[in-house]
């Protein structure tokens, strides 16, 4: 009788563990797409470690493989961001600098804006558009209000891209809370 209960047990706990992964499978396959970016950084299709595609002929010319729709592009290797619209067109491009926190690739959405706030490096900034984290900080684009750029090699940790001042308006406009943030190698 204690060999035939052992055998009862066991195959529930097999049905079981086969529910299980079934209902996980087929929640994973049934997950909104927008889900992913309401939460934080995703890995999207084609959005990966390796760096996008480029057109070498043409350097500001949109990566392939960045996704698709409106969105912001930012590549952290080539530091420069494209603003594409719905169409999958570019509608500006222009190069940024980073400051010494880069976020990791994936795709993100737009989280918080600050019109005027002064950066964790002491430098009044404008059009804060904040989109991850790193190490605690938040990660965001902005314009410095006098111009400058982050020192290379400082010593403070920020999470700043900056863009000059017509661009970072250019970007303000654009991504607004939610918008898509595809960061690519």
């Amino acid at each position: 009788m204690a060999s035939s209960s052992a055998g009862i047990v066991a195959g529930l706990t097999a049905a079981a563990l086969a529910t299980v992964g079934f209902l996980a499978w087929q929640a994973a396959a049934h997950v909104p797409a927008d889900l992913a970016h309401r939460a934080g950084a995703t890995q999207a299709p084609g959005i990966g470690a390796t760096k996008a595609p480029r057109d070498r002929s043409r350097p500001d010319a949109l990566p392939s493989g960045s996704g698709k729709g409106e969105r912001v592009v930012y590549s952290v290797d080539d530091d420069r961001v494209w603003l594409v619209g719905a169409d999958g067109t570019v509608r500006r491009t222009f190069t940024v600098t980073p400051g010494a926190l880069d976020p990791s690739p994936g795709a993100y959405a737009v989280t918080s804006r600050a019109n005027r706030i002064t950066g964790t490096d002491g430098t009044p900034v404008e059009h804060v558009v904040r989109f991850a984290t790193a190490q605690g900080l938040a990660i965001g684009f902005s314009a410095a209000v006098d111009g400058s750029t982050p020192a290379a090699g400082a010593d403070v940790r920020t999470g700043a891209v900056r863009a000059s001042r017509a661009d970072g308006n250019a970007l303000w406009d654009f991504a607004t809370l939610g918008t898509r943030v595809v960061v690519i190698r």
